[in-house]
């Protein structure tokens, strides 16, 4: 374990979903950065489920297959573990503790009371934030915590072996994403105002509000892609297929449309795309009760579902709050080697995050 947050030498950004594996390079010259690599493949059926890689040699054999064919040449890996994986904490600390405190508090006292698990079973690693004042003007320190389990970030690192790559890091998805849209957070937001960067996966939704770069609250929701697409298929009576691009090939029926009886498959995909929005209000509700929460100005929508068109308009109807989906490349201002499709750019954040650390 190589620590969730430390930085390491140029390599790739490697992503598992239960459907795609993407495998970024990025090259940092100057203050410019080059997408110098970009590729993917269907993930096979069994191999990555539920964020745990079940079959490492048949994963590290299509890595090593995907780089061969788009020539892609690196020795070091960045690796993300799904959030719902682990375990993430925002805490305020003491400012006068020493480093050397700091840890021992941070790794025996804080991990006692947030993780699920024996503190003997986790990987846990922790970064210092930013001062701040308690209710009694005393001076504290920002803590960000995050964890796995340690049989979690073994079977990552020894995929990554297999593969003949070293993993300079294994980081949690959720804080790559906001790697790659931390610029755009910081330009667009002040220390006054949150987004809600909504990560809408293959099998979960990633739901992240975000202060001046910073997750105060995160939560996972067991809706994604495949719901919808089971939902669709099941509408049309049609047989369920294996599809990553099937969110880009949808666009969010019109209000009348979505309505109508014969639109069987639109009334099943609006079904869903609801359940999601009142999982996103209930995450902003919570979060708002908080006593440090400040006022969720915008949504951020990422991941592949969020190549679904017209998806931004529906949340944004729906939840009263404007929403937009990312543009990771355009975050990054990333010199291309390569086109990408607009529809296809949503879904790179948390992949060109990694490659990013990479550089």
């Amino acid at each position: 374990m190589t620590g969730f947050f430390q930085g390491g030498a140029q390599g790739v950004g490697i992503e598992l979903t239960p459907m795609r594996l993407q495998v970024a390079q990025i090259q940092k010259k100057k203050q410019n950065l080059r997408l110098v690599a970009l590729a993917s493949a269907e993930m096979p059926e069994g191999l990555v489920e539920d964020g745990q890689i079940l079959d490492r040699d048949g994963v590290a054999e299509l890595i090593k297959n995907l780089m061969q064919e788009h020539k892609i040449k690196a020795k070091r890996a960045a690796l993300a573990i799904p959030s719902h994986r682990a375990v993430t904490r925002l805490v305020k600390l003491p400012a006068e503790l020493d480093d050397a405190e700091l840890r021992e508090n941070v790794e025996n006292e804080q991990a006692a009371l947030f993780l699920p698990y024996p503190r003997e079973e986790a990987d846990l690693d922790f970064q210092k934030l930013g001062l701040s004042r308690g209710d009694d003007d005393q001076e504290q320190i920002e803590v960000l915590l995050a964890a796995t389990r340690k049989e979690t970030t073994d079977s990552y690192i020894e995929m990554a072996q297999k593969a003949g790559l070293t993993p300079r890091s294994v980081e949690i998805s959720s804080f790559a994403l906001l790697r790659t849209l931390r610029e755009q957070l910081r330009q667009t937001f002040t220390d006054r105002e949150a987004a809600a960067v909504v990560d809408i996966g293959y099998d979960n939704t990633e739901i992240s509000i975000v202060v001046d770069g910073i997750p105060h609250f995160t939560r996972d929701v067991p809706i994604g892609v495949l719901e919808m697409q089971n939902a669709v298929s099941r509408a049309a009576s049609m047989p369920v297929s294996r599809n990553p691009n099937w969110a880009q090939t949808m666009t969010v029926p019109e209000e009348g449309d979505a309505t109508a009886p014969t639109n069987r498959p639109g009334v099943a995909l609006i079904r869903v795309l609801q359940e999601l929005g009142d999982e996103l209000r209930r995450s902003i509700d919570f979060y708002r009760d908080q006593p440090d929460s400040v006022e969720v100005v915008q949504i951020l929508l990422a991941g592949p579902g969020a190549g679904m068109g017209g998806l931004d308009e529906y949340m944004s109807n729906r939840l009263g709050i404007a929403a937009s989906c990312v543009d990771p490349v355009r975050s990054l201002n990333l010199e291309l080697s390569q086109d990408i499709p607009q529809e296809q750019r949503s879904g790179l954040g948390v992949v060109l995050g990694l490659a990013l650390r990479e550089a």
